[in-house]
């Protein structure tokens, strides 16, 4: 969004500033047993923005389990989203999808786990 009097400087209006990703996640269709992966872009406490080949309807719950790095381990998180919003996105020689997920549930301790992810103590690259 832009303010028009910031003569192009933009205005990010999230309660959650977004942190750049780069990271694996592995997701289902609620209550399908079949389990996709894909990629997170970036994220927020509130959702994350996913890419993946698969095309999903908005308004879709979906489980989802995102894989980072912590110290020596490969850790992880669980959470239910729903997707908010969907664009067709090409790349090189890949075509799918971009996705705005938001959480609906998450346990205290991954909440936990996604705040320390997304402050930067963890170190992704």
């Amino acid at each position: 969004m832009f303010k028009s009097d910031q003569k192009g400087k933009r205005e990010d209006r999230r309660k959650h500033p977004r942190v750049v990703l780069d990271l694996p996640l592995e997701y289902r269709v609620s209550n399908v047993p079949n389990t996709h992966g894909a990629l997170v872009v970036n994220g927020s406490e509130m959702g994350i923005l996913m890419e993946s080949v698969k095309k999903i309807l908005i308004g879709t719950n979906l489980k989802i389990v995102l894989l980072f790095p912590k110290e020596y381990e490969l850790a992880d998180f669980e959470v239910s989203a729903q997707i908010v919003w969907e664009e067709p996105y090409r790349k090189k020689n890949w075509g799918g999808y971009r996705y705005g997920l938001k959480f609906v549930s998450i346990t205290a301790d991954d909440q936990w786990k996604l705040r320390e992810l997304f402050s930067g103590r963890y170190q992704l690259n």
